[in-house]
């Protein structure tokens, strides 16, 4: 979140970056991006990085991926960072991913920052769900 000061008081605001970046590095319960860092998890989209919580990490649900849905006609690949482990995705959520043409591929997050960075690099329709690793 971000925080600014207004006439009214403090604003917090969701935290996003407006623009597509490479992972710098993750771990202690974050990630650096863009000469910037976010505690907890983010979503890579075509349209930012945006800070993210899951609601039952580190198994996301089809509650998580909103976001994903609506910017689905720019995404081909969604990589989900799972946390220090492989974790399978649930069927339901790989079942509304397929309806939107979005290929998901389920691996440890730091498997899933290396290979968004290398398709980033690529220049693909690349998203990802990243969930934070101490």
């Amino acid at each position: 979140m971000a925080i600014s000061g207004s006439k009214g008081g403090i604003e917090i605001r969701a935290a996003h970056f407006p623009g597509r970046a490479p992972i710098d590095a993750y771990g202690n319960g974050g990630f650096r991006f863009a000469d910037m860092s976010h505690k907890g998890s983010i979503l890579c989209l075509p349209s930012g990085i945006h800070g993210w919580e899951p609601k039952t990490p580190p198994i996301i649900s089809i509650h998580d991926i909103g976001r994903i849905v609506e910017e689905a006609g720019g995404i081909e690949i969604l990589l989900v960072g799972t946390g220090t482990e492989l974790r399978p995705l649930p069927q339901d959520l790989r079942a509304v991913l397929r309806e939107h043409h979005i290929s998901a591929d389920p691996m440890s997050t730091g498997a899933a920052v290396r290979t968004y960075n290398v398709l980033l690099a690529e220049d693909r329709a690349v998203a990802a769900a990243l969930i934070a690793v101490e």
